[in-house]
């Protein structure tokens, strides 16, 4: 079997595998909290962190991305994107502010994508 750590090298091949392991509904940030396209919304103290990844752009290092596994209390696992540097998507929406409360739970990832 190979090592999934050396196949985690862009964005694309994780929301690829995440997409196939049906672990894919995203988790934007809303008034009420993290909101997915199921309708419902999420509270710091009802998710986790799974993993982290950080991407950084080959040609310009500014074009930095952080792509966060989260897990609900409910089960359902999905995914935050995250630009930082230059390029943060999160003025002042409460974004930061919101993730940083996420407690984090590091799990392994043939955990997540086996």
């Amino acid at each position: 079997m190979a090592n999934t750590t050396d196949e985690m090298t862009t964005l694309s091949t994780v929301l690829e595998k995440l997409r196939i392991k049906k672990r894919d509904t995203e988790f934007r940030m809303t008034a009420e909290g993290f909101g997915t396209t199921n309708g419902k919304f999420y509270k710091p103290d009802e998710l986790k962190i799974l993993r982290t990844y950080r991407f950084e752009g080959a040609s310009d290092p500014s074009d930095s991305t952080i792509l966060y596994i989260i897990q609900a209390n409910d089960g359902m696992t999905g995914y935050s994107i995250d630009a930082y540097g230059a390029y943060s998507n999160h003025d002042d929406d409460g974004y930061d502010d919101f993730i940083r409360q996420i407690p984090i739970e590091e799990t392994d990832e043939r955990l997540i994508f086996e």
